[in-house]
């Protein structure tokens, strides 16, 4: 996959279709996990999209999110149409969590949270032992940074100078079962990996454009550290009764509840 021009692209309209696509999957598998795709669709643009050279890897470690990848892969011609309409159906390549195999962008299963970083790490130590230009990207969420995993990974990429990951936290503030700071509490603070030792940027992430410059600024830096980006972002961004709610990482839509979220998305993004 090679990364479009970024002066080419409208951000607005492709987020805003990118989010149709997503409610119209989920509408018609009658399936949840809607929220937490609305909530990293820009960061998909930006990175998968815009950034990523056929040359780097991209983990989606955010599985449930599944469905916002698949759209973005849709957009860059790795996805059919008539494949992505199979979306949770029996024999699929799309299942609810990426599975691997069959596409080039989705080279690890995912979904079982915390194992991202850990993969991203190891690809990219591998970039560095065998001396290729790769860049390992990883997209997580901020409750998998409550995972014992995530810091041994961590751990793991601070000590091999792993320069060449890119680590991007979709913080939104909610996981399973409550607000971040209030399960474990806040693990996805910039001081947090800062302390450990990771270059750290923070980005508002829901702005492909700020995303897109950042990440360039990230991969110029060959300083030995491993960079994290903190995108804060909202749960459901762009409908308006998901926002920052909870129960949008599990409901399926009613057909009155999708016309709305329909319209709630076309009056943001394409007004």
């Amino acid at each position: 996959m090679v990364a479009t021009q970024t002066t080419s692209i409208d951000y607005k309209k492709l987020s805003g279709d990118l989010r149709l696509k997503v409610l119209s999957l989920y509408k018609k598998a009658n399936a949840g996990h809607i929220g937490c795709s609305l909530s990293c669709v820009d960061i998909l643009i930006a990175a998968l999209i815009q950034q990523k050279r056929a040359q780097d890897t991209f983990i989606l470690s955010k599985g449930h999110a599944a469905a916002a990848l698949y759209v973005a892969l849709n957009h860059l011609g790795e996805i059919s149409d008539d494949e992505l309409d199979t979306f949770y159906k029996d024999g699929t390549t799309l299942p609810a969590h990426p599975a691997p195999n069959k596409h080039a962008g989705i080279p690890f299963a995912t979904g079982s949270l915390g194992h991202g970083l850990p993969i991203a790490s190891g690809m990219a130590h591998a970039s560095k032992l065998a001396g290729t230009d790769s860049l390992s990207f990883i997209l997580m969420s901020d409750g998998e940074t409550n995972e014992g995993t995530t810091w041994e990974a961590a751990h793991y990429a601070i000590q091999n100078q792993l320069d060449n990951l890119i680590l991007i936290i979709d913080k939104n503030g909610l996981q399973g079962f409550g607000n971040t700071t209030d399960v474990l509490g806040e693990t996805a603070s910039p001081a947090k990996w800062k302390a450990i030792g990771f270059d750290v940027f923070e980005v508002n992430g829901h702005d492909p454009a700020a995303m897109i410059e950042l990440i360039e600024e990230v991969k110029s830096r060959n300083n030995g550290i491993p960079k994290a980006i903190i995108a804060h972002t909202t749960k459901g961004k762009g409908v308006s009764y998901m926002e920052d709610r909870m129960e949008w990482h599990y409901l399926p839509m009613s057909d009155e509840l999708y016309e709305k979220a329909k319209a709630d998305v076309n009056q943001f993004y394409f007004s």
